[in-house]
């Protein structure tokens, strides 16, 4: 009697034609990047409702900037990694993965793709409407120059007002002072000593001749010997000179300390998107099935 054994493998089938599964879901990963926006934008509006109940500004009690910004940081952290967690898990869930590193891998795409998107977001809608809000008012002010430009000789017709005259009067706001400081008004004597100033602070032979012109000035208006004169000046100089040096330091020290900020900054913002790449990654692996 014979016996027909059959080896399993149909005929009409070839191994080289049988399609390999995909081994990673967009339509699941997109899912799981809705889902972790989600949760973050309700944990976000939660966290400033929590922080406006802090605020309160009749009994002074309203934590301080220190203590806001601490707990702002650490709360978005918490909710960084629950909603990147949240979405992992759902991506490699409706994946249906086997696999843990395919697990891992939708995990971290989810991470990846709502970075890009969250970006995304911020660059387009926040910078869309500051710029187009700027190219706005500098379209508004060019239009306001070109209509003010036109209609200004206009409105000097309309009121009666002879444009010569206007110059005439333009030309006498800008006269300059007299040569000799004895003739000077108190205010021709400012207005002076102002304009020599920028000299007097670049230094060298310019520098010399501002000095000796705000000394001039300075001994006609209170009456004074020049040498008293030429000692107030050298006075009111060093004095300006220090607290030019003193607003220097501390310029330097603020951009100093503003540098360290946005590094510290920087350093954590990177471990925080670290710690929700590890979230999404943990959660994605978390749901991966088991093969029955």
């Amino acid at each position: 009697m014979a016996i027909n054994t059959t080896t399993g493998i149909l005929p009409d089938h070839d191994a080289r034609f049988v399609k390999t599964p995909a081994r990673i879901s967009w339509g699941a990963i997109f899912a799981g990047v809705v889902i972790a926006i989600a949760v973050q934008l309700v944990l976000g509006i939660l966290g400033t409702g929590i922080g406006l109940t802090m605020v309160d500004p009749v009994e002074g009690t309203t934590p301080g900037a220190a203590g806001f910004g601490i707990g702002a940081g650490s709360y978005w952290i918490i909710t960084t990694i629950i909603a990147l967690g949240a979405g992992g898990y759902s991506a490699a869930r409706l994946a249906g993965v086997h696999d843990r590193f395919d697990g891992l891998v939708h995990g971290l795409v989810v991470w990846g793709v709502t970075l890009i998107m969250t970006l995304y977001l911020l660059t387009s809608a926040v910078g869309g409407i500051i710029g187009g809000a700027f190219r706005t008012v500098g379209s508004v002010a060019t239009a306001a120059g070109s209509g003010i430009g036109a209609a200004a000789p206009k409105v000097a017709d309309v009121a009666g007002v002879d444009t010569g005259d206007v110059r005439d009067e333009a030309s006498a706001y800008l006269s300059t002072a007299p040569s000799d400081p004895a003739q000077m008004t108190p205010e021709q004597a400012q207005k002076e000593i102002a304009k020599e100033l920028p000299a007097l602070a670049r230094g060298g032979q310019d520098g010399a001749q501002a000095e000796s012109r705000i000394v001039d000035i300075v001994a006609a208006q209170r009456k004074i010997s020049r040498p008293e004169a030429q000692a107030q000046v050298t006075r009111a100089k060093a004095q300006f000179v220090k607290t030019k040096d003193n607003a220097i330091q501390t310029a330097k020290s603020a951009t100093d300390k503003a540098a360290g900020a946005a590094a510290g900054t920087s350093f954590m913002v990177v471990i925080a998107l670290l710690i929700g790449a590890a979230a999404a990654g943990f959660g994605a692996t978390a749901a991966t099935r088991r093969r029955v």
